[in-house]
């Protein structure tokens, strides 16, 4: 059975603002089951370990899709959710690949996170996919290649856009724009219109624009492994 690593945020504070965020419902969840229905052996784990923080504006009933219907209405996942190992712990070895659902909380922790950046460099150098989605993609900010240039440098990547931030008001709240950033490390950044599916594969790497796109890179990730 393929072993699929998903890490999440710990991050619960949006910025100064006194609100409260985390990861993405839907960036998780339609990934998660698509995965597992398709026969995949899943790991959860965060920097903290335990419960990752849920973004609450992701439980917003405008926010539902049948993914995060079918995670409300799943104890079992929610209870194994509430488990998360501590990223200190894992090992690429024991994977084939590694996820990150977005949400604005990797904004924070993954994106500097040591353990998360030496373990996304250790999948790429051993030759497995690492995909992200949405705000996710905000973990290439500090992985490098061998040869010291970014980790997404001369690769075709997308992610959360410019416009989408500015459409949920936080462009001012946010530590940096992953749009921004992503070109700024030399990547080959394209989008479609905000909050369109959009997902792209460039070798190892796997990004998708916003919530919309998670499932579409769940699919090329498969793909990719098959």
């Amino acid at each position: 059975m393929r072993k699929i690593l998903i890490v999440l945020t710990s991050h619960e504070d949006l910025g100064t603002t006194g609100e409260k965020t985390g990861f993405w419902i839907e960036e998780f969840a339609a990934p998660y089951y698509f995965l597992k229905d398709k026969g995949f052996d899943i790991t959860l784990a965060s920097p903290q370990g335990g419960q990752p923080p849920i973004d609450p504006k992701s439980d917003a009933p405008d926010a539902q899709t049948p993914a995060t219907e079918r995670f409300k209405n799943d104890k079992e996942t929610q209870e194994t959710l509430a488990k998360t190992l501590k990223l200190e712990t894992i090992n690429q070895q024991d994977y084939d690949a590694v996820f990150y659902p977005g949400g604005h909380g990797p904004l924070w922790d993954l994106a500097e996170d040591t353990y998360s950046i030496a373990l996304i460099e250790d999948f790429y150098k051993n030759g497995k996919p690492v995909a992200a989605v949405c705000h996710a993609p905000a973990v290439f900010k500090n992985t490098k290649n061998a040869d010291g240039t970014s980790l997404v440098n001369g690769k075709k990547v997308t992610g959360f856009t410019n416009e989408e931030e500015d459409a949920v008001q936080l462009t001012e709240v946010v530590p940096f724009l992953v749009e921004d950033m992503l070109k700024k490390k030399g990547g080959i950044y394209s989008k479609k219109e905000a909050w369109a599916s959009y997902a792209l594969e460039d070798g190892l790497l796997i990004t998708g624009q916003n919530p919309a796109s998670s499932e579409a890179v769940a699919e090329l990730l498969v793909k990719k492994l098959n």
